[in-house]
């Protein structure tokens, strides 16, 4: 335990020591970044820049803390269910290679906020622009103007204006829109406009207002998902963290001895690893529920 202790130490003064003149905590965020852009699909290079545009975006002192955290409770797990070092080193690296996929998540969840937030702006903004044009091709041109939309929702919003001056139609372009943002106060809207354009009806102030109004209703709702999500979040890391800890409970009624000399059977040491890689597994569900898109169907 103690060469453990002292191998934590080790790592955590070479992250404060010099690298060519650089902190090291900088070098390994420059060798992560040229990882990501190397190997990173192009759909996730845009969620991460955003996410950098939003000032959400981990520093690299947030994720060298987080590596540190999450390898050092899974090396201290190991040993203290091993007692070998090896194992234990094992298992911090294993934790610090879960780091970039916890990140991906989290970049997923703030871009997917961000985009919700958006689609929301736009579908509320245009009925407010409908109401005064009447012509769903101008209310897109007004929102679009307003300065209140941001790519790539703005750009969309540019190519759906395009379509629908290259048709003469609408339909291609709430097409094109509902597939890039699945939500339903997207579908619902845009059906509401199409029906007004194909059935030129002329009194739409009622429809409108009650779209307003279930526009206003499913955000509510998202947002009360969110506060939902936030807490279910603690209670399921507080409850994982505990699932690591019986079997040391398990330990401390055996006692020490009892329980070293039961280590010395492989089958046992198998059902360790099956323990932390089972519930690591659960953890790491977690957090994809938790991230998981929001307003979307």
């Amino acid at each position: 335990m103690e060469l453990f202790i002292v191998l934590v130490i080790a790592i955590l003064v070479i992250l404060y020591r010099g690298y060519n003149g650089k902190n090291a905590v900088h070098f390994i965020n420059d060798q992560v970044t040229v990882l990501y852009d190397k190997f990173a699909p192009y759909s996730y290079k845009k969620v991460r820049e955003k996410t950098k545009q939003l000032g959400q975006e981990y520093t690299a002192r947030q994720y060298v803390i987080q590596a540190v955290l999450i390898g050092g409770f899974l090396g201290l797990i190991a040993y203290l269910y091993f007692y070998n070092l090896i194992i234990a080193i094992l298992y911090v690296i294993f934790g610090v290679m879960i780091v970039p996929y916890i990140s991906f998540l989290r970049c997923n969840r703030v871009y997917s906020e961000f985009i919700f937030e958006q689609v929301q702006v736009y579908t509320s903004n245009t009925i407010m622009e409908f109401a005064t044009t009447q012509s769903f091709v101008k209310s897109l041109e007004g929102v679009r103007e307003s300065g209140l939309l941001e790519d790539p929702v703005a750009g969309d919003v540019d190519r759906m204006i395009e379509l629908a001056y290259k048709n003469g139609s609408i339909d291609e372009s709430l097409a094109y829109f509902n597939q890039l943002y699945p939500y339903y106060i997207v579908k619902n809207m845009h059906q509401l406009f199409l029906q007004i354009t194909k059935e030129g009806a002329r009194n739409t102030a009622d429809s409108l207002e009650q779209m307003q109004l279930d526009i206003d209703t499913l955000v509510e709702g998202v947002y009360r998902d969110r506060i939902d999500r936030q807490t279910f979040h603690r209670k399921f890391l507080q409850f994982g963290v505990m699932l690591y800890i019986l079997t040391l409970l398990v330990q401390y009624l055996l006692g020490k001895e009892s329980y070293i000399i039961l280590l010395e059977k492989w089958y046992i040491q198998l059902f360790l690893h099956a323990i932390i890689l089972v519930n690591s597994g659960f953890l790491l569900k977690g957090e994809k529920y938790y991230n998981e898109n929001v307003g979307a169907e």
